[in-house]
Protein backbone atom coordinates (compact mmCIF):
# COMPACT_ATOMS: atom_id res chain seq x y z
CA UNK A 1 0.00 0.00 0.00
CA UNK A 2 1.77 3.17 -0.97
CA UNK A 3 1.46 5.99 0.68
CA UNK A 4 1.45 9.36 -0.42
CA UNK A 5 4.59 12.12 -0.18
CA UNK A 6 3.28 14.36 3.14
CA UNK A 7 4.66 17.93 2.83
CA UNK A 8 6.89 19.44 5.48
CA UNK A 9 4.04 21.62 6.41
CA UNK A 10 2.16 18.72 7.06
CA UNK A 11 4.86 17.08 9.26
CA UNK A 12 4.85 19.91 11.28
CA UNK A 13 8.41 19.78 11.29
CA UNK A 14 10.93 21.82 13.62
CA UNK A 15 14.21 23.84 12.63
CA UNK A 16 17.28 21.64 12.66
CA UNK A 17 19.65 23.26 16.00
CA UNK A 18 23.02 22.88 14.97
CA UNK A 19 22.50 22.07 11.29
CA UNK A 20 25.19 24.80 9.02
CA UNK A 21 26.37 26.29 12.25
CA UNK A 22 29.28 25.35 14.28
CA UNK A 23 27.93 22.83 17.64
CA UNK A 24 28.10 24.71 20.82
CA UNK A 25 28.29 21.69 23.12
CA UNK A 26 28.45 24.31 26.47
CA UNK A 27 24.65 23.96 25.62
CA UNK A 28 24.62 20.27 27.54
CA UNK A 29 22.79 20.86 30.62
CA UNK A 30 21.85 24.07 30.29
CA UNK A 31 19.06 24.57 27.57
CA UNK A 32 19.69 21.20 26.00
CA UNK A 33 19.40 18.30 28.45
CA UNK A 34 22.65 16.38 28.93
CA UNK A 35 22.18 14.59 25.54
CA UNK A 36 21.08 16.71 23.96
CA UNK A 37 17.22 17.12 24.14
CA UNK A 38 15.40 20.53 24.36
CA UNK A 39 15.12 21.23 27.72
CA UNK A 40 11.92 23.55 27.37
CA UNK A 41 8.28 22.91 27.08
CA UNK A 42 6.70 23.26 23.37
CA UNK A 43 4.42 27.06 23.44
CA UNK A 44 1.38 25.79 23.80
CA UNK A 45 2.52 23.40 27.11
CA UNK A 46 0.75 20.29 25.76
CA UNK A 47 5.19 19.03 26.07
CA UNK A 48 6.60 19.96 29.44
CA UNK A 49 9.75 21.39 30.37
CA UNK A 50 12.25 18.65 31.06
CA UNK A 51 12.90 18.64 35.12
CA UNK A 52 15.71 15.34 35.56
CA UNK A 53 13.41 12.40 34.39
CA UNK A 54 12.18 9.71 36.55
CA UNK A 55 14.59 8.93 38.93
CA UNK A 56 12.93 7.05 41.85
CA UNK A 57 10.49 4.73 42.26
CA UNK A 58 6.76 4.74 43.79
CA UNK A 59 6.88 4.48 47.31
CA UNK A 60 7.42 0.88 48.42
CA UNK A 61 7.90 -0.50 45.51
CA UNK A 62 10.17 -3.60 45.38
CA UNK A 63 11.77 -5.52 42.32
CA UNK A 64 9.37 -8.44 42.27
CA UNK A 65 6.54 -5.97 41.42
CA UNK A 66 7.57 -5.66 38.02
CA UNK A 67 7.63 -1.92 36.66
CA UNK A 68 4.33 -0.67 38.35
CA UNK A 69 2.54 2.54 37.00
CA UNK A 70 3.89 5.41 38.55
CA UNK A 71 1.43 7.70 37.36
CA UNK A 72 -2.05 5.09 37.99
CA UNK A 73 -4.50 8.51 37.68
CA UNK A 74 -3.24 9.64 34.77
CA UNK A 75 -6.59 9.87 31.97
CA UNK A 76 -6.53 10.15 28.30
CA UNK A 77 -6.79 13.73 27.21
CA UNK A 78 -8.56 12.37 24.08
CA UNK A 79 -8.38 9.37 21.84
CA UNK A 80 -7.60 8.79 18.18
CA UNK A 81 -9.64 6.22 15.82
CA UNK A 82 -9.99 5.85 12.51
CA UNK A 83 -13.08 8.86 12.72
CA UNK A 84 -10.65 11.42 13.53
CA UNK A 85 -7.22 9.95 12.14
CA UNK A 86 -7.66 13.63 9.76
CA UNK A 87 -7.55 16.35 12.79
CA UNK A 88 -4.61 14.49 14.40
CA UNK A 89 -2.84 13.55 10.93
CA UNK A 90 -0.43 16.22 11.57
CA UNK A 91 1.25 14.60 15.01
CA UNK A 92 1.05 10.63 13.19
CA UNK A 93 3.41 8.86 11.46
CA UNK A 94 1.77 7.28 7.84
CA UNK A 95 2.19 3.56 9.56
CA UNK A 96 -0.12 5.13 11.81
CA UNK A 97 -2.70 6.99 9.56
CA UNK A 98 -2.45 3.45 7.68
CA UNK A 99 -3.19 0.95 10.61
CA UNK A 100 -6.40 3.30 12.32
CA UNK A 101 -7.71 3.22 8.61
CA UNK A 102 -6.92 -0.58 8.04
CA UNK A 103 -8.17 -1.80 11.29
CA UNK A 104 -10.47 0.49 12.65
CA UNK A 105 -12.15 -2.06 15.05
CA UNK A 106 -8.77 -2.76 16.64
CA UNK A 107 -6.21 0.41 16.52
CA UNK A 108 -6.86 3.18 18.10
CA UNK A 109 -4.63 5.72 20.37
CA UNK A 110 -5.23 7.11 24.09
CA UNK A 111 -3.23 10.01 23.91
CA UNK A 112 -2.47 11.11 27.79
CA UNK A 113 -0.03 13.65 29.42
CA UNK A 114 2.96 13.72 28.29
CA UNK A 115 5.73 13.06 30.93
CA UNK A 116 8.99 13.38 30.13
CA UNK A 117 10.32 10.18 32.53
CA UNK A 118 13.43 9.80 30.64
CA UNK A 119 16.60 9.90 32.78
CA UNK A 120 20.28 8.58 32.92
CA UNK A 121 23.14 7.81 35.69
CA UNK A 122 25.37 10.80 36.22
CA UNK A 123 28.70 9.33 35.32
CA UNK A 124 26.50 8.35 31.78
CA UNK A 125 25.86 11.72 31.35
CA UNK A 126 29.06 13.03 32.40
CA UNK A 127 31.02 10.82 29.29
CA UNK A 128 28.90 12.27 27.25
CA UNK A 129 29.85 15.89 27.99
CA UNK A 130 33.46 14.46 27.89
CA UNK A 131 33.25 13.36 24.59
CA UNK A 132 31.07 15.60 22.66
CA UNK A 133 33.29 16.71 19.74
CA UNK A 134 35.85 14.10 19.95
CA UNK A 135 33.83 11.18 18.58
CA UNK A 136 34.12 11.25 14.51
CA UNK A 137 32.37 9.25 11.74
CA UNK A 138 34.91 7.68 9.52
CA UNK A 139 32.31 6.68 6.38
CA UNK A 140 29.61 4.67 8.02
CA UNK A 141 31.89 3.75 11.15
CA UNK A 142 32.45 5.83 14.21
CA UNK A 143 35.81 6.41 15.89
CA UNK A 144 36.85 7.73 19.68
CA UNK A 145 33.52 6.72 21.12
CA UNK A 146 35.29 7.05 24.46
CA UNK A 147 33.07 5.39 26.71
CA UNK A 148 30.06 7.95 25.13
CA UNK A 149 26.65 6.92 24.93
CA UNK A 150 25.17 9.64 22.34
CA UNK A 151 28.48 10.49 20.38
CA UNK A 152 26.53 13.28 18.47
CA UNK A 153 24.15 15.08 21.39
CA UNK A 154 23.55 18.03 18.35
CA UNK A 155 23.72 16.12 15.34
CA UNK A 156 24.02 16.95 11.55
CA UNK A 157 23.15 14.39 9.37
CA UNK A 158 21.20 11.27 10.05
CA UNK A 159 23.79 8.87 10.19
CA UNK A 160 24.79 10.87 13.61
CA UNK A 161 21.50 10.52 14.80
CA UNK A 162 20.88 6.62 13.88
CA UNK A 163 24.86 5.94 15.65
CA UNK A 164 23.29 7.82 18.81
CA UNK A 165 20.33 4.88 18.68
CA UNK A 166 23.18 2.17 18.17
CA UNK A 167 24.96 2.87 20.73
CA UNK A 168 22.45 4.74 23.74
CA UNK A 169 22.86 3.68 27.14
CA UNK A 170 20.51 0.96 27.67
CA UNK A 171 21.89 -0.21 31.39
CA UNK A 172 26.15 -1.67 30.74
CA UNK A 173 24.72 -4.97 30.46
CA UNK A 174 21.21 -7.38 30.53
CA UNK A 175 20.01 -10.30 30.99
CA UNK A 176 16.33 -10.86 30.48
CA UNK A 177 13.89 -13.84 29.10
CA UNK A 178 10.81 -12.36 27.34
CA UNK A 179 7.87 -13.85 25.49
CA UNK A 180 6.89 -12.80 21.68
CA UNK A 181 3.88 -13.90 19.76
CA UNK A 182 3.61 -14.72 15.91
CA UNK A 183 -0.23 -13.00 15.26
CA UNK A 184 -2.18 -14.47 12.09
CA UNK A 185 -4.71 -11.98 10.19
CA UNK A 186 -6.87 -14.35 11.70
CA UNK A 187 -6.02 -13.73 15.44
CA UNK A 188 -4.28 -17.06 16.05
CA UNK A 189 -0.95 -16.77 17.53
CA UNK A 190 1.96 -18.68 19.48
CA UNK A 191 3.90 -17.96 22.05
CA UNK A 192 7.81 -18.09 21.64
CA UNK A 193 10.46 -17.56 24.18
CA UNK A 194 13.90 -16.14 24.63
CA UNK A 195 16.67 -15.63 26.92
CA UNK A 196 18.78 -13.07 26.03
CA UNK A 197 22.01 -11.52 27.75
CA UNK A 198 23.56 -8.24 26.12
CA UNK A 199 26.59 -6.64 27.89
CA UNK A 200 28.79 -3.60 26.91
CA UNK A 201 32.54 -4.10 26.77
CA UNK A 202 33.12 -2.04 30.04
CA UNK A 203 31.14 -4.35 31.64
CA UNK A 204 33.21 -7.31 30.42
CA UNK A 205 36.52 -8.46 31.34
CA UNK A 206 39.05 -8.98 28.98
CA UNK A 207 36.88 -7.27 26.49
CA UNK A 208 38.43 -7.08 22.87
CA UNK A 209 39.67 -3.98 21.00
CA UNK A 210 36.96 -2.38 19.58
CA UNK A 211 34.19 -3.94 21.19
CA UNK A 212 30.74 -2.43 21.56
CA UNK A 213 28.72 -5.23 23.26
CA UNK A 214 28.55 -9.05 23.40
CA UNK A 215 25.23 -10.55 23.13
CA UNK A 216 23.97 -14.18 23.45
CA UNK A 217 20.74 -15.51 23.33
CA UNK A 218 18.67 -18.83 22.70
CA UNK A 219 14.87 -20.10 22.68
CA UNK A 220 13.72 -21.76 25.92
CA UNK A 221 9.74 -22.41 23.68
CA UNK A 222 8.58 -23.97 21.61
CA UNK A 223 10.34 -26.93 21.77
CA UNK A 224 10.96 -27.00 17.69
CA UNK A 225 13.22 -23.57 18.74
CA UNK A 226 14.86 -24.50 21.90
CA UNK A 227 18.45 -25.39 21.99
CA UNK A 228 19.17 -22.78 19.47
CA UNK A 229 21.49 -20.46 20.38
CA UNK A 230 23.12 -17.08 18.63
CA UNK A 231 26.35 -15.19 19.65
CA UNK A 232 27.28 -11.77 18.38
CA UNK A 233 30.34 -9.75 18.84
CA UNK A 234 29.31 -6.49 17.88
CA UNK A 235 32.36 -4.02 16.62
CA UNK A 236 32.35 -0.10 17.42
CA UNK A 237 33.77 1.19 14.18
CA UNK A 238 31.95 -1.21 11.64
CA UNK A 239 34.63 -0.32 8.75
CA UNK A 240 37.33 -1.70 10.48
CA UNK A 241 35.37 -4.57 11.16
CA UNK A 242 32.04 -6.61 10.73
CA UNK A 243 29.82 -8.49 13.26
CA UNK A 244 30.98 -11.63 14.06
CA UNK A 245 28.32 -13.80 15.09
CA UNK A 246 27.64 -17.63 15.54
CA UNK A 247 24.89 -19.93 15.64
CA UNK A 248 24.13 -23.30 17.53
CA UNK A 249 21.79 -25.73 16.27
CA UNK A 250 20.75 -28.47 18.83
CA UNK A 251 19.77 -30.74 16.03
CA UNK A 252 23.24 -30.79 14.21
CA UNK A 253 24.63 -30.19 17.78
CA UNK A 254 27.48 -28.13 15.87
CA UNK A 255 28.54 -24.55 16.43
CA UNK A 256 28.37 -22.48 12.66
CA UNK A 257 29.00 -18.47 11.73
CA UNK A 258 26.18 -16.80 10.58
CA UNK A 259 27.04 -14.26 8.11
CA UNK A 260 22.96 -13.59 7.48
CA UNK A 261 22.34 -12.67 11.42
CA UNK A 262 22.73 -9.36 9.94
CA UNK A 263 20.81 -6.66 7.81
CA UNK A 264 17.65 -8.53 6.51
CA UNK A 265 17.94 -11.68 7.58
CA UNK A 266 15.02 -12.98 8.62
CA UNK A 267 14.34 -13.56 12.36
CA UNK A 268 13.81 -17.76 13.78
CA UNK A 269 10.34 -17.62 14.90
CA UNK A 270 8.68 -14.21 13.37
CA UNK A 271 6.81 -15.57 10.82
CA UNK A 272 8.96 -13.99 8.67
CA UNK A 273 7.84 -10.41 9.89
CA UNK A 274 10.79 -9.19 11.47
CA UNK A 275 14.00 -9.03 9.65
CA UNK A 276 17.22 -8.98 11.91
CA UNK A 277 17.80 -5.00 11.90
CA UNK A 278 15.01 -4.25 13.19
CA UNK A 279 15.79 -6.28 16.87
CA UNK A 280 15.74 -3.41 19.24
CA UNK A 281 14.54 -0.94 17.13
CA UNK A 282 17.52 -0.81 14.81
CA UNK A 283 21.23 -2.55 15.38
CA UNK A 284 23.85 -3.15 13.23
CA UNK A 285 25.90 -1.80 10.59
CA UNK A 286 24.24 1.11 9.21
CA UNK A 287 26.39 1.03 5.60
CA UNK A 288 23.26 -0.29 3.50
CA UNK A 289 21.81 3.17 3.66
CA UNK A 290 21.71 6.67 3.16
CA UNK A 291 20.58 8.57 5.81
CA UNK A 292 19.12 12.17 5.82
CA UNK A 293 18.15 14.12 8.64
CA UNK A 294 14.70 15.74 7.94
CA UNK A 295 14.19 17.41 11.15
CA UNK A 296 12.75 17.30 14.29
CA UNK A 297 8.59 16.62 14.97
CA UNK A 298 6.29 17.10 17.55
CA UNK A 299 4.12 13.25 17.81
CA UNK A 300 2.25 11.15 19.74
CA UNK A 301 4.41 7.94 20.55
CA UNK A 302 3.72 4.91 22.41
CA UNK A 303 5.52 6.32 26.13
CA UNK A 304 4.93 5.25 29.79
CA UNK A 305 2.93 1.83 28.84
CA UNK A 306 3.64 0.63 32.49
CA UNK A 307 0.38 -0.52 32.02
CA UNK A 308 2.13 -3.21 30.26
CA UNK A 309 4.15 -4.45 33.17
CA UNK A 310 1.36 -5.27 34.76
CA UNK A 311 1.84 -8.60 36.14
CA UNK A 312 -1.53 -9.89 37.16
CA UNK A 313 -2.29 -9.23 33.46
CA UNK A 314 -2.21 -12.93 30.80
CA UNK A 315 -1.20 -12.82 27.69
CA UNK A 316 -4.49 -13.52 26.33
CA UNK A 317 -5.94 -10.12 27.47
CA UNK A 318 -2.65 -7.92 25.82
CA UNK A 319 -2.16 -10.11 22.39
CA UNK A 320 -5.00 -8.53 19.83
CA UNK A 321 -5.88 -9.15 16.49
CA UNK A 322 -4.19 -7.39 14.06
CA UNK A 323 -2.45 -5.21 17.28
CA UNK A 324 -1.93 -5.38 21.15
CA UNK A 325 -5.29 -4.16 22.79
CA UNK A 326 -5.16 -0.44 22.58
CA UNK A 327 -6.78 0.05 26.21
CA UNK A 328 -2.97 -1.50 27.46
CA UNK A 329 -1.50 1.21 25.19
CA UNK A 330 -0.37 4.69 26.18
CA UNK A 331 0.79 7.41 23.57
CA UNK A 332 2.22 10.56 24.64
CA UNK A 333 2.90 13.85 22.55
CA UNK A 334 6.85 13.81 22.32
CA UNK A 335 9.29 15.27 19.88
CA UNK A 336 11.39 13.13 17.90
CA UNK A 337 14.07 13.11 15.28
CA UNK A 338 12.89 11.82 12.02
CA UNK A 339 15.75 10.23 9.76
CA UNK A 340 14.80 8.54 6.32
CA UNK A 341 17.37 6.01 5.20
CA UNK A 342 17.20 5.07 1.60
CA UNK A 343 18.44 1.95 0.16
CA UNK A 344 22.07 2.55 -1.34
CA UNK A 345 22.31 1.52 -5.16
CA UNK A 346 23.83 -1.33 -5.36
CA UNK A 347 23.23 -2.62 -1.93
CA UNK A 348 20.31 -5.14 -1.23
CA UNK A 349 18.20 -5.21 1.31
CA UNK A 350 14.60 -6.07 1.37
CA UNK A 351 13.26 -2.39 2.57
CA UNK A 352 13.82 0.35 0.22
CA UNK A 353 12.92 2.66 2.50
CA UNK A 354 12.14 3.33 5.98
CA UNK A 355 11.80 6.08 8.56
CA UNK A 356 12.91 6.03 12.17
CA UNK A 357 11.46 8.59 14.61
CA UNK A 358 13.82 8.86 17.59
CA UNK A 359 12.59 9.95 20.96
CA UNK A 360 14.61 13.16 22.00
CA UNK A 361 15.09 12.41 25.66
CA UNK A 362 16.59 8.81 24.85
CA UNK A 363 17.73 8.26 21.53
CA UNK A 364 15.89 5.34 21.30
CA UNK A 365 13.40 4.34 17.85
CA UNK A 366 10.07 4.39 19.09
CA UNK A 367 8.66 3.96 15.51
CA UNK A 368 9.58 2.76 11.90
CA UNK A 369 7.70 2.71 8.56
CA UNK A 370 9.65 0.25 6.38
CA UNK A 371 8.26 0.58 2.79
CA UNK A 372 9.17 -2.25 0.32
CA UNK A 373 11.69 -1.68 -2.97
CA UNK A 374 8.84 -0.41 -4.78
CA UNK A 375 7.47 2.17 -2.65
CA UNK A 376 4.85 1.04 -0.86
CA UNK A 377 4.38 0.82 2.96
CA UNK A 378 4.67 -2.78 4.15
CA UNK A 379 5.34 -2.85 7.76
CA UNK A 380 4.89 -0.68 10.73
CA UNK A 381 6.92 -0.66 13.98
CA UNK A 382 5.90 0.76 17.15
CA UNK A 383 8.23 0.53 20.09
CA UNK A 384 6.97 1.41 23.66
CA UNK A 385 9.15 3.34 25.84
CA UNK A 386 9.32 3.08 29.86
CA UNK A 387 12.21 4.67 32.32
CA UNK A 388 13.18 1.59 34.52
CA UNK A 389 13.31 4.39 37.32
CA UNK A 390 15.14 1.94 39.86
CA UNK A 391 18.37 1.85 37.96
CA UNK A 392 18.09 5.00 35.15
CA UNK A 393 17.18 3.30 32.14
CA UNK A 394 14.79 4.41 29.53
CA UNK A 395 13.83 1.75 27.29
CA UNK A 396 11.74 -0.66 25.66
CA UNK A 397 8.66 -1.99 27.10
CA UNK A 398 7.08 -3.99 24.18
CA UNK A 399 7.80 -3.64 20.45
CA UNK A 400 5.30 -4.54 17.63
CA UNK A 401 6.03 -5.12 13.70
CA UNK A 402 3.19 -4.89 12.02
CA UNK A 403 2.64 -6.26 8.46
CA UNK A 404 0.05 -4.45 6.15
CA UNK A 405 0.12 -6.49 3.74
CA UNK A 406 -0.56 -10.13 6.01
CA UNK A 407 -2.94 -8.63 8.36
CA UNK A 408 -0.50 -10.19 10.60
CA UNK A 409 1.74 -8.62 13.30
CA UNK A 410 4.34 -9.42 15.91
CA UNK A 411 4.72 -8.45 18.96
CA UNK A 412 7.49 -9.07 21.85
CA UNK A 413 9.49 -7.96 24.69
CA UNK A 414 6.59 -8.80 27.49
CA UNK A 415 7.32 -10.72 30.54
CA UNK A 416 3.83 -10.70 32.34
CA UNK A 417 3.46 -14.32 32.84
CA UNK A 418 7.21 -14.79 34.08
CA UNK A 419 9.11 -14.24 38.00
CA UNK A 420 12.28 -13.05 37.00
CA UNK A 421 12.46 -9.71 36.79
CA UNK A 422 15.06 -7.92 33.73
CA UNK A 423 18.45 -7.50 35.33
CA UNK A 424 20.72 -4.26 34.53
CA UNK A 425 24.22 -3.36 35.54
CA UNK A 426 25.16 -7.18 34.67
CA UNK A 427 28.96 -7.98 33.91
CA UNK A 428 30.69 -11.06 32.24
CA UNK A 429 34.03 -12.40 31.49
CA UNK A 430 34.74 -12.31 27.37
CA UNK A 431 34.85 -16.17 27.49
CA UNK A 432 31.42 -16.40 28.80
CA UNK A 433 31.11 -14.85 24.77
CA UNK A 434 33.33 -17.70 23.32
CA UNK A 435 32.09 -20.08 20.58
CA UNK A 436 32.83 -22.60 22.83
CA UNK A 437 30.76 -21.62 25.29
CA UNK A 438 27.71 -22.02 22.79
CA UNK A 439 28.64 -25.73 22.96
CA UNK A 440 28.70 -25.75 26.74
CA UNK A 441 25.49 -24.17 26.81
CA UNK A 442 23.64 -26.10 24.35
CA UNK A 443 24.18 -29.26 26.10
CA UNK A 444 22.13 -27.79 29.37
CA UNK A 445 19.08 -26.64 27.51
Amino acid sequence: MKQPLVSLLALGLLALPGVAAERDFTRLGKDLTPIGAERAGNADGTIPAWEGGLTQPPAGWTPQQGYVDPFPADKPRFTITAQNVAEHAARLTPGMQAMLKQYPQHYRMHVYPTRRTAALPQEVTDRVAAQAGKVRLQGFGLQDLGGSTTPFPIPQNGLEAIWNHLVRYVGGGTTRTGHSFPVRSNGDYFKIGFHSKRIYAQNVEGAEPNRLFYALGYFTEPATLRGTIFLVHEPVDQVAEQRSAWIYNAGARRVRRAPDLAYDGVNDGSEGMVVTDQVDGYNGAPDRFEWKLVGKREMYIPYNNYKLSDKSLKYKDIVGKHTLNADLVRYELHRVWVVEGTLKSGQRHVYGRRTFYLDEDSWSVVAEDAYDTRGGLWRVALLGMIQYYDVLVPWYRFGAVHDLTSGGYIAGGLDNEIKEAVQFNVKGRVTDFQPDALRRRGGTL
